[in-house]
């Protein structure tokens, strides 16, 4: 069937360390699912991994008797360390990402002075998607969607009538994701908020993350019709000078996020670890003074 001909199932797990969703999408028990953005659980004052988010979500996979076919990232993300090679190895499936990844692991090899032999070509993730590549999840159909601007190879994924956005959007209430890190753009980014608020208004819109204002609860799921009457940042009658304006303002008042500097470095290796030293043990690198 063709992408948003049927209505997924759709289970997310909120990770309240790193305001991060993960998402388990499939078609019933006994189905064939993706995970999209697992996370990996990272304590940034010891420098120490864990598994706790990422059991959670192999517990309802296996509870529910599903098929892991794709680990799904939307971007190579800086709030959180992916877990999609912990999730491979205890339930099969193959690491995917946009074709742009090769983009962002060129400016940070440079910027974190990778190894030399650190690969420029993807070639750390099973596979490699182009926009509006169609791919199957048992007998549900996803397409890839190419939303550039938080980053350079941000992509989403529609599977049925489920969009899993990455960073582009946020809840109405809290807008749109940052363009200030290398390769970002505004500009961009507002073409690629309209290009997922012209998919039909009943279109379930899955967040990658949720920073509630206020006391509101948690929430991570919308339409593109709430989206469109309702976002603060791009809702309909917003034109595109308006958004870079505001966007490039409120981006000079925020700072770098928490764990941007482990983050990248080890996602844009499909979530592996740094090559470990001589003495066994991996490291990750702390430029000083530029970011």
């Amino acid at each position: 069937m063709k992408p948003g001909a049927i209505s997924p199932q759709v289970q997310g797990f909120f990770d309240p360390a790193t305001w991060t969703v993960t998402y388990v999408v499939h078609n019933g028990p006994g189905s064939a699912c993706a995970i999209v953005d697992p996370v990996l659980d990272y304590d940034p004052k010891a420098g120490r991994t864990g598994h706790g988010s990422a059991d959670k979500v192999a517990a309802y996979v296996r509870a529910n008797s599903l098929k892991v076919e794709w680990i799904l990232e939307t971007h190579a993300h800086a709030d959180h360390l992916s877990a999609a090679p912990y999730i491979k190895s205890q339930l099969g499936g193959r690491i995917a990402i946009g074709s742009h990844i090769t983009d962002v692991q060129k400016v940070f090899k440079g910027i974190f002075n990778l190894e030399p032999d650190f690969r420029l070509d993807g070639s750390q993730f099973d596979h490699l998607f182009q926009d509006g590549e169609a791919f199957q999840v048992g007998d549900l159909t996803g397409e890839v969607l190419y939303v550039p601007g938080h980053t350079p190879a941000c992509v989403a994924y529609r599977i049925g009538d489920a969009v899993f956005v990455g960073d582009t959007l946020f809840m109405p209430d809290v807008g749109t994701a940052r363009c200030d890190f290398p390769g970002g753009d505004a500009k961009t980014l507002y073409a690629s908020t309209r290009r997922l608020l012209s998919l039909p208004p009943q279109t379930r819109l899955f967040m990658c993350h949720d920073y509630p204002p206020g006391d509101r609860a948690v929430a991570f799921e919308t339409t593109v019709a709430e989206q469109r009457a309702h976002n603060i940042h791009v809702h309909d009658g917003v034109s595109e000078e308006a958004f870079v304006a505001m966007r490039t303002r409120r981006d000079a008042t925020l700072e770098m996020p928490v764990l941007i500097l482990p983050s990248v470095q080890i996602n844009i290796r499909a979530g592996q670890l740094p090559p470990a030293e001589d003495n066994g043990i991996a490291y990750a690198k702390i430029p000083l003074n530029v970011l």
